[in-house]
C-alpha cells in the first residue's frame, strides 16, 4: 500500500474521530451543567476541559486524535500499512475492559454510550475503522 492510500485510509477517520469526541464532550459538559450550572461560554469551556478533574476521561482520546493528525502531518514521513496497525491497535487499547490503564476513559464513555449521538458518532468510526484493511 503506497503512502497516499495510507494518507487517504486514515484521514477518512479523522473526521468521524472528532464528531466522536464532540458527542463526548457535549456528554461530559451536560454532565457538568447538571451538577454546577451552565457553562458560560466557548472560553469557559475550554478551560474546563483543560482544567477540570470532570473532563479528565476525555484526554486519552484526545491525545490519540492529536497523535494522529501529527502523523498524517508530517509530510516528509511515508506512512505504511503499520500505520493502518497501530491506530487499530491504540484504539483497541482504549476501549479494552482489560487494560487498566485506561479505565476512566472507559468509566465516562459507558455512562455517555446512553447518548443517541454517542452511540450514532461511535458507529461512524468502528465502521470506517472496519472498512480499514491493514
Amino acid at each position: 500500500m503506497t503512502d497516499a492510500a495510507v494518507r487517504a485510509k486514515l484521514t477518512a477517520l479523522v473526521p468521524a474521530l472528532r464528531h466522536f469526541h464532540s458527542a463526548l464532550l457535549d456528554f461530559a459538559k451536560s454532565d457538568y451543567e447538571f451538577l454546577n450550572g451552565p457553562v458560560g461560554g466557548p472560553f469557559e469551556l475550554y478551560s474546563l476541559v483543560m482544567n477540570h478533574p470532570q473532563f479528565q476521561w476525555l484526554r486519552p482520546l484526545s491525545g490519540l486524535m492529536a497523535t494522529l493528525d501529527e502523523v498524517l502531518d508530517a509530510k516528509d514521513t511515508t506512512l505504511t500499512e503499520r500505520n493502518v496497525t497501530d491506530i487499530r491497535q491504540a484504539l483497541g487499547l482504549l476501549f479494552a475492559e482489560t487494560d487498566t490503564r485506561f479505565a476512566e476513559f472507559r468509566g465516562g464513555y459507558n455512562r455517555a454510550r446512553t447518548d443517541l449521538r454517542v452511540r450514532e458518532t461511535e458507529a461512524k468510526w468502528r465502521e470506517i475503522l472496519h472498512s480499514l484493511k491493514a
